[in-house]
């Protein structure tokens, strides 16, 4: 019964960390368009820039988020 329990949390702990994969394409995806938006409005670039980094921050907390419940889920699954 303990080998199902870590099995389980383990399964759980992989599916967190998928978190990360849509952090990554999310951020990807953003900078490929706040580049082409600098490239068609260099005199926005600050603006631009500014709003890229804190929608960048908000995925990034999100993969952040994934990362410690699977963490968690590790060393509770172990317990």
């Amino acid at each position: 019964m303990e080998n199902l329990a870590l099995a389980m949390s383990a399964l759980g702990a992989a599916i967190a960390v998928l978190a990360g994969l849509g952090a990554g394409v999310s951020t990807g995806l953003s900078t490929g368009k706040a580049v082409e938006a600098v490239s068609r409005q260099p005199e926005a670039s600050s603006k631009i820039i500014s709003v890229l980094v804190i929608g960048n921050a908000f995925a990034e907390a999100t993969a952040i988020y994934g990362l410690l419940v699977s963490i968690l889920l590790i060393f509770i699954g172990v317990a």
